[in-house]
């Protein structure tokens, strides 16, 4: 049945608010509070700061709680600052003692928010945030990582005594940055129009004096619209626009080095930071491609496949669909439900020579070796798999060798279980990068991108401890046996329960 409203908009004054005016206890950001290590925080946030002197920064509560509600809730800065400003949850969850209308910060804060926790901070505040009862089964027992020098070196001892516990899942991902797709002529046209627009700043104190250094950079941009309208162009075609793109970034570059000379030019001083980074990567970059292409090879030490980000490099992970990625590379270790972050390059590297300092990193978070270990194809070389062997870690796969004729049911049981519990470590690579922002790093600086990778970890962390919570309460906590009094048909009362402990 449906009930026509007789108002389709209420006034603003006949707005309910329930819960008397106060917060719900039971809100999710209300119970997430609990388990983010605020204290931590707070130490790595003033660890280069003076409290005598200097204006005052916004809290440590507030900076890592405002990155954690854009990470969860998927939004921009800008939509960050203004979901705090509506949402009272929000408030709260940040450190505010009561509400208030106005922006807690400006939205351009954000990017100090995540150079001043940094990649160093992230692993620390990652780190405490995981519960320890969960992971070593000992209680609230630290790990060897946070305990003192003497108590750590006592755990570390013993561990060679304790039975090997738990299991170690361990992948490699990448993060793909935000840029365009990469080839050689759009670089190439995108520094040439970088290097046009330094060669308008070095001779603006001329005009007037002296014509311009010619570039010709109407001509050029024809020959690269030219070249882009060609739906499928050949390998001759790619030369030569290569060729062309080439010499025309090779003349500017001799006109700036004219100009940097000149006496009556713009100064270098008075370049601006982001002028400065511009012209050393166009020369970079310049060098890069007239090798490639002098040695007809696609490949060079350090590419720079972004002139706005030129700490990206290419990643060649083998995905059907996609066999390159442009971003960082990660090794992850999964334990319990939660992810850690135990390598994170720009470069890319083998991850098998990962393995050993996982397992070992391992041990000095928990006090224990894990009893089973479980990689894919890559990770077993022999160098890890003697390794495990010495350490009694059953390794997950296949041995080396020919493999046997028949395989007993055993054998195929316990493989099909390995690869299930291998899948943990791709469902977390997916929700981090179709929940979380990891699927594309928006921030542009390699400090802030490390940062948001590590922060996209921290929420998933959280997540789980917030799931974990949440079964506690609901399963684990004491249970009341309900009993209702029997009564005859034509009497019947409400029912009248009589609470006892289970």
């Amino acid at each position: 049945m449906y009930r026509r409203q007789c108002t389709q908009q209420l006034e603003f004054s006949d707005f309910y608010l329930p819960f008397s005016g106060h917060l719900d206890p039971e809100n999710r950001w209300i119970q997430l509070t609990r388990l983010v290590p605020w204290q931590l925080a707070e130490e790595i946030y003033h660890e280069d700061l003076c409290e005598d002197s200097g204006a005052p920064i916004v809290p440590a509560r507030t900076a890592l709680g405002a990155l954690l509600v854009k990470e969860r809730l998927g939004l921009t800065d800008r939509e960050t600052v203004e979901a705090i400003q509506e949402n009272p949850y929000l408030q709260f969850f940040i450190g505010l003692e009561e509400f208030t209308p106005d922006k807690p910060f400006d939205a351009s804060l954000m990017v100090d928010f995540r150079k001043r926790f940094g990649e160093e901070g992230m692993r620390r505040i990652a780190l405490a945030s995981v519960p320890q009862s969960e992971t070593s089964g000992e209680g609230d027992q630290p790990s060897s990582a946070d305990a003192p020098p003497d108590r750590a070196a006592h755990r570390a001892s013993d561990s060679a005594e304790q039975p090997n516990r738990g299991q170690l899942i361990v992948d490699a991902t990448c993060a793909p940055a935000d840029i365009r797709y990469p080839t050689d002529v759009s670089l190439l046209n995108e520094a040439r129009e970088k290097t046009d627009a330094l060669i308008d700043s070095l001779h603006e104190p001329l005009v007037g004096q002296q014509p311009r250094p010619r570039t010709y950079r109407v001509k050029a941009r024809r020959q690269f619209v030219a070249f882009v309208r060609q739906k499928k162009p050949g390998r001759n075609k790619i030369r030569q626009a290569k060729r062309q793109q080439l010499g025309c970034l090779q003349r500017n570059l001799q006109a700036i080095d004219r100009l940097l000379v000149h006496p009556g030019a713009l100064p270098l001083a008075r370049f601006s930071r982001r002028q400065y980074k511009d012209l050393l990567v166009c020369r970079e970059l310049y060098r890069q491609q007239q090798q490639m292409y002098d040695q007809c090879t696609q490949r060079v030490d350090d590419r720079i496949v972004s002139i706005h980000q030129p700490h990206v490099r290419p990643i060649k992970r083998g995905k059907a669909g996609r066999d390159t990625e442009f971003g960082a590379k990660l090794s992850a270790s999964v334990v319990d439900g939660f992810a850690f972050v135990d390598r994170l390059s720009w470069d890319n590297y083998n991850e098998s020579q990962d393995l050993i300092g996982q397992i070992e990193r391992y041990q000095e978070r928990f006090g224990f070796y894990p009893e089973s270990v479980h990689v894919d194809q890559i990770y077993r070389t022999r160098e890890n798999r003697a390794y495990c062997q010495q350490r009694g870690i059953r390794m997950s796969g296949p041995p080396l060798g020919r493999p046997p004729h028949t395989v007993s049911r055993e054998a195929k049981r316990q493989a099909a279980a390995d690869e299930a519990i291998r899948n943990q470590v791709e469902g977390k690579f997916g929700q981090a990068k179709r929940r979380f922002g990891l699927g594309r790093v928006m921030a542009k600086l390699a400090g802030t991108s490390t940062a948001q990778i590590l922060l996209t970890f921290l929420m998933m962390n959280l997540e789980r401890a917030l799931q974990l919570l949440f079964f506690v309460l609901v399963w684990l906590a004491p249970r009341w046996l309900t009993t209702v009094p029997r009564h005859s048909p034509r009497h019947h009362q409400p029912d009248q329960r009589r609470l006892s402990p289970a």
